[in-house]
């Protein structure tokens, strides 16, 4: 599996081991490890892209990773670290593993993942506009909000006032 839409880039939060994606998706990747070599260890690619052991083996679980087991060992190929990139990245769009699931499924290097690419920029679409609908909704409820302070506030100066 090739990655197609560019890397994600993993910083490092101060507590904990959680992704962070920072910058544009196109411009990032991980900043750990080596990321060129054929295998990584589940270490290495908790060190890598700043997640638990505990995150690989549930997306193992999931079947969306497939690392090479040997014994109790894993080894992550460039296919998982492919996979796990754009897994972290759907996570930070909202896509639920289901629909990143299907997604990465599609994947083929027959049409050189153009099927793939062509389905992820319709959800890519289809998820701006939902979030596009949620801006607008807190944008509506934070005016309220707002108003509803004001009103709080002027009351408050009107007992002042009277009182």
């Amino acid at each position: 599996m090739r990655l197609e839409w560019g890397e994600g880039k993993a910083s490092r939060r101060k507590k904990g081991h959680h992704f962070r994606a920072t910058g544009s998706p196109q411009a990032t990747r991980p900043e750990h490890a080596d990321v060129t070599k054929e295998v990584m260890t589940i270490r290495e690619m908790c060190d890598a892209f700043n997640v638990t052991p505990r995150t690989l083996r549930f997306y193992e679980a999931k079947e969306l990773l497939f690392p090479i087991r040997e014994g109790q060992k894993r080894l992550f190929t460039k296919r998982d670290r492919a996979r796990l990139i754009l897994i972290l990245r759907g996570k930070k769009f909202g896509f639920s593993l289901e629909e990143i699931r299907q997604l990465l499924n599609l994947y083929s290097e027959e049409d050189g993942g153009e099927a793939q690419m062509r389905n992820t920029l319709k959800a890519y679409h289809v998820k701006l506009a939902e979030m596009e609908a949620q801006k607008q909704a807190l944008t509506e409820l934070m005016t309220e909000l707002e108003d509803e302070i004001g009103f709080v506030e002027r009351r408050i100066e009107g007992l002042k006032r009277d009182g």
